[in-house]
């Protein structure tokens, strides 16, 4: 699970530069800042809760 938040976060920061980068795909952008948010709750849960098999 640790590998898919890796991705998920590697995934949203190209989506981000991408985004900032082409205008006309400014969708992207908020794509990415999803990802990042989920990320970002996937690794604030496990290192808060301890678990480390979520």
């Amino acid at each position: 699970m640790n590998i898919l938040v890796a991705i998920i976060a590697i995934i949203a920061i190209i989506l981000l530069i991408t985004g900032g980068i082409a205008h006309a795909l400014s969708f992207l952008i908020w794509v990415g800042v999803v990802l990042l948010v989920i990320a970002l709750i996937v690794f604030l849960l496990r290192f808060l809760t301890g678990n480390r098999r979520v």
